[in-house]
């Protein structure tokens, strides 16, 4: 008995593991075609995969400043804000930004969206995955393509064309920072005109996509 079971969770495990190396290694080359958050939307979706040639740098610049400044020097886990999440869990509060680009995009990709220990345990196993196989650019340009923009919007060209009637490659600087400032709650926060803190923060943002092209801090994804 034992050794039945044994067998099938070894077969089991393989199965996945060569499941996932599958997966990652075909959506290094071609666009996603649906993801589980999609699939569960209960609004009709609009989604346009875009490569990130087609991608404004305002809006790699600006998802950098809000999600993760540490992108191009991380291996896909941020040390630091994993402790300042886990001390800030222990005192009952909540913190945003404990989850890298990386991360949110195994998420987003492979699974499906809510809390959970066996979900944090694949989505750090499919986050080392793509980080090793796909790179930067392409972490960043298949984020950038399945990430809500907005109720039933999927992607920067999707949420662009909702918001501004224009293409992802003309963003500018504070639409890229307004589009950024919502993607938390991408449902809930008005992109298109912003006012308090949501206004205030998109500003912040779009004084930071300076930031992050003096300092450099998207050479990876173009370089």
């Amino acid at each position: 008995m034992i050794r039945t079971v044994t067998r099938f969770l070894f077969k089991l495990i393989v199965g996945f593991v060569g499941l996932s190396l599958i997966l990652v290694l075909l959506f290094k080359f071609v666009p996603i075609p649906v993801t589980a958050t999609m699939l569960m939307d209960e609004n009709s979706i609009t989604k346009d995969w875009e490569p990130l040639a087609d991608i404004d740098r305002n809006m790699v610049r600006a998802v950098i400043a809000s999600e993760d400044s540490k992108f191009c020097t991380h291996e896909g886990f941020d040390q630091e804000a994993i402790e300042k999440a886990i001390e800030n869990n222990a005192k009952g509060g909540r913190i945003r930004g404990g989850s890298t680009i990386s991360q949110q995009t195994a998420k987003n990709v492979f699974l499906w969206q809510g809390g959970g220990y066996v979900r944090k345990g694949f989505e750090a196993w499919f986050t080392v995955l793509i980080e090793k196989i796909w790179g930067k650019r392409r972490i960043m340009e298949v984020y950038l393509n399945v990430a809500e923009t907005g109720i039933g919007t999927y992607g920067a060209e999707a949420g662009a064309q909702r918001y501004y009637n224009k293409p992802a490659n003309s963003l500018t600087r504070l639409e890229a920072a307004r589009m950024a400032a919502a993607l938390p709650l991408p449902r809930k926060r008005e992109v298109a005109n912003p006012s308090g803190w949501l206004r205030r923060y998109g500003n912040t943002l779009s004084a930071r996509i300076n930031v992050v092209k003096r300092d450099g801090l998207d050479a990876c994804v173009y370089n």
